[in-house]
């Protein structure tokens, strides 16, 4: 019969590309990884690599088997994270990560909610982009994230939708593309683009750059900000610049193919590391309710 430890060393070498690799990796010896591999084919009875090589390659069954190996690999680790949660009793601190530009008054409202209920608990908000909250949730340093959301399924957390919001490319009023009555790409190529980008220099999927001049910031406000004196043209969320838009310090460009904006989803994003005590339940029931209020609100517009 094959252990979790052979799935794990097999998935290793596929990931790492070599037995050798996948050696340093485990902190084994390369001996030890390549009989563990025999091992496992003979349990088996499938040959999962071609040797005729120097470097091994998955056969056509290797192919069939390795992403069952990983998912299998995966709901270990996610019952691992369960069991580990379980032995925590209290909560003392709740983390939530927050994408900038997803602070509302709804959001807000939830928060003094929570306050109110649970006075003991010490709550820490951290503010930074969707990139960074996703990270900080995944290696367990929140225990919730708020994020916009890419339809990529996370095998690693838990999520749920809260709504969509929209996104305006907007630029100074004197700048040279708000006197066009339709913008094309080739004319937002041809100015300085300021652009959402993480710590990590990863970009939004409806929002990266595609100008030959670019700038960049990790915060929407920031690009606000730099905006409104003319710098260059940016994509924000439509509740950040609002006001802006109406004392005319910035203007929303009727784009050729996204006419009204692009639409995304925002969600939520739940760690598996953390115990499901009160004060976290209570904060995700609020946001689920929060979402079916903005489900509610979109069928009826």
């Amino acid at each position: 019969m094959y252990s979790f430890e052979q799935l794990k060393i097999f998935v290793t070498v596929c990931e790492s590309g070599s037995f050798s690799a996948a050696a340093r990796q485990l902190k084994r010896a390369q001996s030890g990884v390549s009989q563990a591999i025999a091992n496992l084919e003979i349990s088996i009875n499938q040959e999962l690599f071609n040797r005729e090589k120097n470097t091994p390659a998955l056969t056509e069954k290797g192919k069939v088997l390795l992403p069952i190996a990983q998912s299998i690999l995966h709901q270990q680790k996610y019952f691992d994270q369960k069991v580990e949660s379980l032995e925590r009793e209290l909560e003392y601190e709740l983390v939530i990560a927050i994408d900038e530009s997803l602070i509302n008054d709804d959001l807000l409202q939830i928060l003094a909610e929570l306050a109110d209920k649970f006075p003991v608990t010490d709550v820490e908000i951290i503010t930074t982009s969707t990139f960074d909250v996703e990270e900080l949730v995944r290696e367990g340093k929140a225990q919730v994230g708020i994020v916009y959301a890419d339809g990529e399924l996370k095998v690693d957390m838990d999520f749920f939708t809260l709504g969509q919001t929209r996104f305006l490319t907007v630029v100074a009023p004197e700048h040279a593309l708000a006197a066009l009555s339709v913008v094309n790409d080739t004319a937002l190529k041809g100015h300085r683009q300021l652009v959402h980008r993480s710590s990590e220099h990863k970009e939004l999927w409806f929002s990266y750059g595609i100008s030959s001049k670019q700038w960049y910031a990790n915060t929407h406000q920031t690009l606000l900000d730099l905006a409104c004196r003319g710098i260059g043209w940016t994509i924000v969320p439509e509740q950040a610049v609002t006001e802006l838009l109406a004392v005319k310090k910035l203007v929303a460009l009727p784009i050729a193919h996204e006419f009204d904006g692009w639409l995304t989803p925002m969600g939520c994003l739940v760690s598996r590391r953390h115990a499901s005590g009160p004060v976290l339940e209570d904060l995700l029931s609020s946001l689920q309710t929060l979402s079916q209020k903005n489900a509610n609100s979109l069928s009826v517009n």
